[in-house]
């Protein structure tokens, strides 16, 4: 079973955003998937994002086992990116994540589900980009 260790200081941001009793998805969010804050990119596996969920969808059936009480899940194909001995820390106010090999990014986004599709459904908000 995946884990995820949270530090004190990731904790208290988590509980300072009233996180700590909400579904979060860990997600690779580079990789353009549905609840992706920034889109894809050319180099997938170097920004992640949290995303609060009300219910979980069926690719999400990965359970990162931490603190109790504390609900993350992933899916399979993220878990690739995010690799073993996650670590959720906390650096001059922003949240850190790093596996037992490195670190994986510096500033997660935190967002909610329903906002991100919310805005995605907005048709005035579509933009094309390029590598």
């Amino acid at each position: 079973m995946a884990q995820i260790t949270i530090t004190p200081a990731a904790l208290a941001i988590l509980k300072q955003k009233e996180l700590t009793d909400k579904t979060m998805l860990l997600i690779t969010d580079d990789a353009g998937g549905k609840y992706s804050i920034d889109g894809g990119a050319c180099s997938i596996g170097g920004k992640f994002s949290i995303i609060t969920v009300d219910e979980l969808e069926p690719q999400y059936d990965v359970k990162l086992e931490g603190p109790e009480g504390i609900n993350f899940y992933t899916s399979n194909y993220d878990m690739t990116f995010l690799g073993d001995g996650l670590k959720l820390d906390a650096k001059y106010g922003a949240l850190r994540l790093s596996n037992s090999n490195k670190l994986l990014d510096t500033f997660l986004g935190i967002a909610d589900a329903k906002d991100i599709l919310a805005y995605l459904d907005d048709k005035s908000n579509t933009e094309v980009g390029n590598c």
